[in-house]
């Protein structure tokens, strides 16, 4: 098992820096032109004759061998399965950072270079609006159409997923630290309590945050106004104003939680399975009012040269076996259920206890209090970071 997660290294920035300002330029804030036109999507189709593809990731977010970390037993497969060569990168260290990387191609209808890549469903949904991904033919992704969990087969941003498919899922909850405590979390209002003033940390990312936190408020995240926002942000805004709130991080609530200065923190489900190796006492909790599920998905850009090879490859993972393999290696929410049959009646005792961790496959009293949010519009972006980043103090 790798030691630390593509998340506990990494985070999404959010409206900021010359990538951010380029993001939220080009989701519909002056640069009409930057739509492009379902017809003006593809490329003639090389995958035929041509038989690779190349595929841009996160760094450690697919399964390594252990005695050489430079090979990657499910690519390898599909290669020997398929006959298809693939080019893989592990080039994406930031939304906004790789949008704006290949956005000057996409912006001028030009092939970026890469024939699938991996996003986090919030900024999927700016690549969806613009039209700058093209719609999969899931006729020839019949392991997508029967494996996909339900759960995320209708994001708001992409309905019907007919641009995206999750590559790994996970969810934003709470970590804390239940020895130290001294009690439950089972509400995120318990977060608020006087015995956590100044011990607990939330997430510095809006598209992060905001979701769990409304969820709190009692709010449908599938379908939040303006006003929840808002409503949510003025309990935040009090909250440092009386110091309750240690402060705002990236992932490094990972080491604030590990130290002990902080008992308690908005964290990401994978994270914590991998801090519970070290540390038993570290508790992942989704709270009673609910949390978001969200998803880093695959999608083939515009002008991609090998789109069938790129369908192909998604649909391999979506094989159960394959899936199962890359959840033993990432430990986030498996977007395969089928996968947890696969684990169950593996020999390998610490395989087959996978298979029983809600963090990996959530059963079905958590899957009941799990939702997609509904995603920031372009309209509401501009607004909602000055907000947030006025809180937050980005």
């Amino acid at each position: 098992m790798p030691e630390l997660s593509r998340r506990s290294l990494l985070r999404s920035t959010v409206g900021t820096g010359a990538a951010g300002a380029l993001a939220l330029l080009a989701a519909g804030c002056g640069v009409p032109a930057a739509y492009v036109a379902p017809a003006d999507r593809g490329a003639p189709d090389r995958s035929a004759r041509d038989r690779r593809l190349t595929f841009a990731n996160w760094p450690l977010y697919i399964d390594v061998d252990e005695r050489d970390p430079r090979r990657r037993p499910t690519l390898e497969a599909f290669e020997k399965h398929t006959g298809i060569s693939v080019t893989y990168t592990e080039e994406i260290n930031d939304n906004d950072e790789f949008f704006g990387k290949i956005s000057p191609a996409l912006m001028n209808h030009q092939p970026t270079g890469r024939d699938l890549i991996v996003i986090s469903d919030w900024m999927c949904g700016r690549y969806v609006r613009l039209g700058w991904v093209q719609e999969m033919d899931r006729a020839r992704q019949p392991n997508v159409a029967r494996h996909l969990d339900p759960l995320l087969r209708a994001p708001h941003f992409d309905p019907g997923r007919r641009h995206s498919v999750p590559w790994q899922s996970g969810i934003t909850g709470i970590a804390y630290n239940r020895r130290k405590l001294g009690r439950e979390i089972q509400h995120t209002a318990d977060l608020w309590k006087d015995d956590l003033r100044g011990r607990v940390t939330l997430l510095s990312g809006m598209d992060e945050s905001f979701a769990m936190l409304m969820q709190g408020d009692g709010v449908d995240i599938t379908r939040w106004k303006e006003d929840d926002f808002y409503r949510m942000t003025d309990r935040i805004r009090r909250l440092v104003a009386k110091k309750h709130i240690r402060r705002f991080t990236g992932n490094d609530y990972i080491k604030d939680l590990a130290s002990g200065d902080v008992l308690a923190a908005q964290a990401y489900s994978g994270d914590v399975i991998q801090l519970k190796e070290d540390n038993p006492d570290i508790e992942f909790v989704v709270p009673q009012e609910g949390a978001e599920l969200w998803a880093e998905s695959l999608m083939i850009p515009d002008r991609a040269e090998h789109k069938r090879n790129a369908e192909r490859l998604i649909d391999f993972y979506y094989r159960p076996e394959i899936a199962a393999e890359l959840a033993v290696w990432v430990n986030y929410v498996c977007p395969v259920p089928a996968a947890r049959d696969v684990l169950a009646s593996s020999k390998d005792e610490e395989r087959a206890a996978l298979a029983e961790d809600p963090l990996v496959f959530p059963d079905d009293s958590l899957r009941k209090r799990l939702a997609i949010a509904r995603d920031i519009t372009s309209k509401e972006r501009p607004a909602f970071a000055k907000e947030w980043n006025g809180i937050v103090g980005l």
